[in-house]
């Protein structure tokens, strides 16, 4: 990576590991637990958020101000840190918290690292079936139950042969659900509801697409550098940019990614 040593590199490695080891302890301390409840971040719908969120993401702030205090951090509980270094740490520490509530294993942890131009590395890391997603810095590379495999999304395939997925039925604006629709009528077949795991498996090469829209940059970044280290593609609905968050189109190849941008843009 221009800009990078060899040597920070593998401490950035290391350091984003050593986060997603704090994030899985402290996450499974309280899944699965009688009696969890969440408080809600918004009065007009539930947006939960629970004590596990907020100690998985204290846990992995203390490593940032041990290992790496130079660099900024941001991070879905506790907001923005500035650094110096030119990198952010971008942390989301349960993606997916109405699954980690109702006892789903689809919910993970996200850490990536970003510079100027975009998340560069990243971790989506399911703590209870204890599966990673490595992406970014010539590593593509899944580690889980059944042992470590190369990350390589799939090869082009019409969205008619396609499966297709969304964390909720209701995407986004009335206009954006609309666009949304228009290719789930086209697609083999439609999933809600897996969050995050959903962008790992796109980097795995088991399905092609995932739509969304309202996303935060902590909620992206990471999959980002995951999708593309595995040959995918993670724009906005337009094309351009999205690590920022707002509407994301992840694609396993450009060919499917140009025929669904069509379609939502259609």
């Amino acid at each position: 990576m221009p800009g990078l040593s060899p040597e920070t590199i593998d401490q950035l490695v290391s350091t984003a590991h050593a986060l997603a080891d704090a994030a899985r302890e402290a996450t499974l301390l309280h899944f699965r637990t009688a009696g969890l409840d969440a408080d809600t971040k918004e009065s007009d719908r539930f947006d939960p958020v629970t004590v596990a969120d907020r100690l998985s993401e204290q846990k992995m702030r203390d490593i940032l101000a041990e290992r790496r205090p130079m660099d900024a951090v941001l991070g879905e509980e506790f907001g923005a840190v500035a650094g110096t270094s030119g990198l952010t740490w971008v942390l989301d520490p349960i993606d997916g918290t109405r699954g980690y509530l109702s006892g789903t294993p689809t919910w993970g942890v996200l850490i990536s690292v970003a510079d100027a131009s975009g998340p560069i590395y990243g971790l989506i890391d399911q703590p209870y079936i204890r599966e990673r997603f490595e992406g970014g810095f010539g590593r593509a590379r899944v580690v889980g139950p059944s042992g470590e495999a190369a990350l390589k999304a799939r090869p082009a395939r019409p969205l008619s042969q396609a499966i297709l997925f969304s964390t909720f039925p209701e995407v986004g604006t009335a206009a954006e659900a609309e666009a949304f629709r228009r290719v789930s009528a086209q697609a083999k077949l439609t999933r809600y509801g897996t969050d995050c795991y959903a962008y790992g498996l796109i980097a795995a090469g088991m399905i092609d697409v995932v739509v969304e829209a309202g996303l935060q940059a902590y909620d992206v970044q990471a999959p980002i550098a995951v999708i593309e280290a595995a040959g995918g593609v993670v724009t906005n609905w337009q094309g351009g940019p999205c690590h920022q968050g707002g509407q994301v189109l992840a694609a396993a190849n450009r060919t499917i990614h140009a025929e669904v941008m069509a379609l939502l843009n259609g």
